[in-house]
């Protein structure tokens, strides 16, 4: 027996050792404990309260016997998820503060010295460590984001599974240590000032917007008057009945609505001009809520979101003590790290956080991790992933939130990126690509080569394209070409070929909807029988695997998913009469400013796209003047033509059921 390590085999004797006034989550840490160290040892350790003797337990949370034991385990000073492993020869401490620092505790121990991973819901991999011996040694954590959401709606359908994988954002089940204290920062200026009940008789509250008030209520709005002091007085009010009525909670959203209609009276605009950002009045309307917050519930911030136009910080405003800061990369690179000195596109967000935080101590992010356009098509982002992370804890940001298909099942490759995002969050230290690859391997086992061979190619591709993609890209804002996709196709194929049996066979179907997607959106000319036989079978792995949308907004409808098979086939000469720049007519403002004010119709080979200011996308033609995109159908665009039969402009339709119109430019 090694004087330096615990032999799994000699453990046979030995009970698990839990307090009899344990919280729930400790009483189920013990369970989970007993449960999951059996399966790995065959060894099925009773378990009890009280021990006779100090040697031969493990020893699971605070309790009176722990504390008798001489383990160097005294948690009373710990923070809600900080842990401590002790491991002797004789015996084994874990321990933590509460709720969750004991739970994750015995999560952290069956990772870190059995080797268990917990890869998908229904998939946890347990390795036979019957022989196995355990280090001897202490080893404490505290993790160093205290709000980790990885946003898969895995977690939030399964908590027990996003427990295991230490995301403390999903439940507020006590059995499973409930959730953080601390929520997302979220657009709420809708429910502080509802317009519905003081529009009508106070228009005053609410933005001047070229010279009226804005009654605009899309993305939560409209937004406030923010310098108007019965708008503060109204949103402190309703912050302090929220807290009154949730009295966990330690922070509150103050935040603009998901608009650029904010305010420009004369009073906001003047803060606006003097701090040289539209984060001036938001900011000073923030304080003045928290000052009136923190009367009420001194221990809880206000929080808002540094976001859009917010995300610069004002020149001489500071944030009170008791505010938080949420800041948002919705502008930045998706492909490239967040502080690649060689991405023009993400060096403004590194200089506003580097500004927040000489003046702001209480930093949270808010990182866009999917493609909220295409859920399932291949996005290339997982290289930056783990980086971003470590910059944000360089930068002391305390909290993260990975938003991605959150709203959706399936998705491009959802089940290894949830693992890997939930894993990096909780230890920003750990090898990015080990990880990755372990869930590979592990996963889909000996499929895993062609599909690790085609993550590797598209990333590489999508780097050698020079791309700078955002969270809302085109396939060809990816650098997605034909020969890409049917590379990619031709990867999962061989996985499925590799695949030993029908389980692992299921969850390469899986991974591959991406691979259709792929050749649906960018595959090229395809022959009509091989594209219905794409689609039908993307429709059905969608069906199989319970692909419940298609983007942030859409749900997936096969019925609409199949109508792309029936577009008909045009003369080439047909799409070239339209080829022309089209300038919007009347468009609302925050059409053009989404869109840009010019609507681009191009051709690039046999593909007939439709560029704007969020890129290109392809569109297929059900009539010769009519034309639909992507799999929802939901965008439309009808061309005019004159009594000559020549394009004179065009009518977009757009997933909301608004219509712009559009005239020929050249």
């Amino acid at each position: 027996m090694s004087k330096t390590s615990l032999d799994c085999p000699r453990m046979k004797d030995w009970d698990i050792i839990a307090s009899p006034d344990a919280i729930p989550a400790e009483r189920y840490a013990a369970e989970e404990f007993q449960r999951l160290f059996g399966q790995a040892t065959g060894i099925q350790l009773p378990i009890r309260y009280h021990a006779v003797k100090s040697t031969h337990h493990v020893y699971i949370g605070p309790s009176v016997a722990l504390g008798k034991s001489g383990l160097s385990l005294d948690t009373a000073a710990m923070g809600e998820e900080e842990l401590r492993i002790v491991v002797e020869r004789n015996r084994i401490g874990i321990a933590g503060g509460r709720p969750r620092g004991t739970l994750y505790g015995v999560y952290q121990f069956l990772t870190g010295a059995l080797g268990v991973r917990f890869l998908t819901y229904d998939h946890t991999h347990v390795p036979d460590t019957s022989t196995v011996q355990i280090p001897c040694g202490v080893f404490s954590y505290n993790p160093p984001f205290s709000f980790r959401w990885s946003h898969y709606r895995e977690n939030t359908e399964h908590p027990e599974f996003a427990t295991r994988l230490w995301v403390n954002t999903v439940t507020s089940d006590a059995r499973l240590g409930g959730k953080t204290g601390r929520s997302l920062i979220g657009h709420s200026f809708h429910w502080l000032v509802p317009f519905g009940e003081y529009g009508e008789d106070h228009p005053e509250y609410y933005a001047l917007v070229d010279g009226k008030r804005d009654t605009n209520t899309r993305g939560s709005g409209p937004q406030l008057c923010v310098t108007n002091p019965d708008v503060i007085q109204v949103a402190a009010e309703s912050a302090i009945r929220y807290l009154d009525e949730h009295p966990s909670a330690r922070n509150v959203s103050v935040s603009q609505a998901d608009t650029d209609r904010y305010c420009r009276c004369e009073a906001c605009e003047a803060i606006n001009q003097r701090e040289g950002t539209p984060m001036g009045a938001q900011l000073a309307f923030v304080n003045a809520v928290a000052e009136r917050v923190e009367k009420a519930h001194p221990n809880v911030k206000s929080g808002t979101l540094a976001y859009w136009y917010t995300r610069k910080p004002p020149v001489t405003i500071r944030p009170l003590p008791n505010v938080q800061i949420q800041l948002c990369s919705i502008e930045c690179c998706t492909l490239h790290a967040i502080d690649d000195p060689n991405c023009p596109r993400n060096q403004e967000f590194c200089q506003d956080l580097a500004e927040w935080q000489e003046i702001c101590d209480d930093i949270w992010v808010w990182n866009y991790n999917t493609n909220f356009h295409y859920y399932d098509l291949p996005f290339p982002n997982l290289r930056s992933i783990g980086p971003n992370v470590r910059y944000f804890l360089r930068n002391n940001v305390k909290g993260l939130f990975m938003q991605a298909n959150g709203n959706g099942l399936s998705g491009e490759l959802a089940d290894l990126r949830n693992y890997f995002i939930a894993r990096l969050i909780w230890n920003p230290g750990l090898d990015d690509q080990a990880v990755l690859e372990e869930f590979a391997r592990l996963h889909y086992q000996s499929a895993a080569g062609p599909i690790l061979d085609c993550i590797k190619m598209f990333h590489d591709n999508a780097e050698q394209s020079g791309v700078h993609p955002n969270c809302f890209p085109s396939p060809d804002d990816v650098g997605l070409r034909p020969e890409i996709a049917r590379r990619m196709l031709d990867s999962f194929e061989q996985a499925l070929h590799l695949a030993e049996n029908e389980m692992v066979r299921a969850r390469v179907e899986k991974a591959s909807i991406c691979a259709y997607r792929a050749m649906i959106e960018a595959g090229g000319p395809i022959k009509k029988a091989e594209r219905k036989a794409i689609i039908d079978r993307y429709i059905m792995l969608c069906r199989r695997y319970n692909m419940t949308h298609i983007n942030e907004r859409t749900p997936f409808d096969a019925a609409q998913v199949d109508v792309r098979a029936m577009a008909i086939e045009l003369e080439p000469g047909v799409y070239e009469a339209h080829v022309g720049h089209y300038e919007l007519v009347n468009a609302p403002k925050e059409i053009v400013n989404g869109l840009g004010d010019t609507i681009t119709l191009s051709m690039e080979g046999e593909r007939f796209l439709i560029e704007t200011r969020q890129g290109k996308m392809q569109f297929y033609p059900e009539t010769e003047r009519l034309f639909f995109s992507a799999l929802d159908r939901g965008i439309t665009i009808r061309l005019l033509k004159d009594d000559e039969d020549r394009t004179t402009g065009l009518v977009v339709k757009l997933l909301d059921g608004r219509e712009i119109r559009a005239e020929r430019v050249r």
